[in-house]
């Protein structure tokens, strides 16, 4: 029988600037209610001239938080407040979860596991390939570059229209990321296992341009870490194209399980009941 002491009383937050659209409180609301454990997980804008004071009164205790998930534009920030910023956030110099442990503030960026849990939910044996082609060089891909490259790819080719920012990403994650302008990419999708959409394109009923799949190897995986819609064009493209797809839904809700399980104890599983809520809210809005 879970000890309702141990959790009475104990809040988490997300914030951002602006945070009214999140559906992190979808998530960790209905885990709360299916685990039944006594807390609150809310939605808390900062604006970012106010984000060091918020930092600052949950280190002091000051706050009615114990923790909690940072998203746009407050990322860097976090990391660079946490007391106690585990490995994978220095390297990315931006941290996605707090949590206070024996009066510090510790801080890790759950976004490369949250990728890489749901494509071996949806998709086992995705990184049995060694050559990964990801396009977009903005924040949202460096935690997919340190995933892939942590998983064991020995060659990851980011793509983007300014090669500088993509150089800027080979330069922080090593030898085995390669930086390519646009034009290069349909010679470094040849027989690549894994194509990932980091970008905006397709998002929100925007067009995407057409991409030809065909040089993937024929057992490639095609992902989109956006997810509204759930089928991005791209994804549409590849499936037409003959091509295995995951959805970026999935990322969203993996990321989320460990701050649920470092503030409330229990560790929830990612099923078909918090993906068709959030497909629900999805189709409301």
């Amino acid at each position: 029988m879970h000890d309702s002491r141990e959790t009475l009383g104990r809040n988490a937050f997300v914030t951002g600037y602006p945070i009214k659209h999140s559906r992190s409180p979808l998530i960790h609301g209905h885990w709360l209610r299916t685990l039944d454990i006594p807390g609150s997980y809310r939605a808390h804008e900062v604006k970012p001239e106010d984000f060091q004071a918020f930092i600052q009164s949950l280190k002091e205790g000051a706050s009615p938080f114990i923790g909690g998930n940072v998203t746009i534009p407050h990322k860097e920030m976090a990391f660079k407040l946490a007391d106690r910023p585990d490995e994978l956030s220095q390297e990315l110099g931006a941290s996605n979860t707090l949590w206070l442990e024996d009066g510090l503030l510790h801080a890790t960026n759950t976004d490369g596991r949250g990728f890489t849990a749901n494509l071996d939910q949806r998709h086992p044996g995705w990184d049995k390939s060694d050559r990964a082609v990801i396009l977009g060089a903005g924040g949202a891909s460096r935690a997919i570059i340190q995933a892939v490259r942590d998983r064991g790819f020995r060659e990851i080719h980011v793509v983007n229209r300014t090669v500088e920012r993509a150089q800027e990403l080979a330069d922080r994650f090593g030898n085995k990321v390669k930086a390519h302008p646009m034009a290069d990419l349909a010679e470094v999708m040849r027989n690549a296992g894994l194509f990932v959409n980091t970008t905006s394109l397709g998002m929100d009923g925007e067009p995407a341009p057409a991409i030809d799949f065909s040089p993937l190897a024929s057992n490639a995986v095609v992902t989109d870490i956006v997810y509204v819609p759930l089928k991005t064009p791209l994804l549409a493209q590849a499936e037409e194209q003959g091509f295995a797809t995951v959805d970026g839904l999935g990322m969203l809700l993996h990321q989320a399980v460990p701050g649920f399980e470092k503030w409330f104890g229990k560790r929830p599983v990612v099923d078909d009941a918090v993906r068709d809520l959030i497909i629900a809210d999805m189709d409301r809005h």
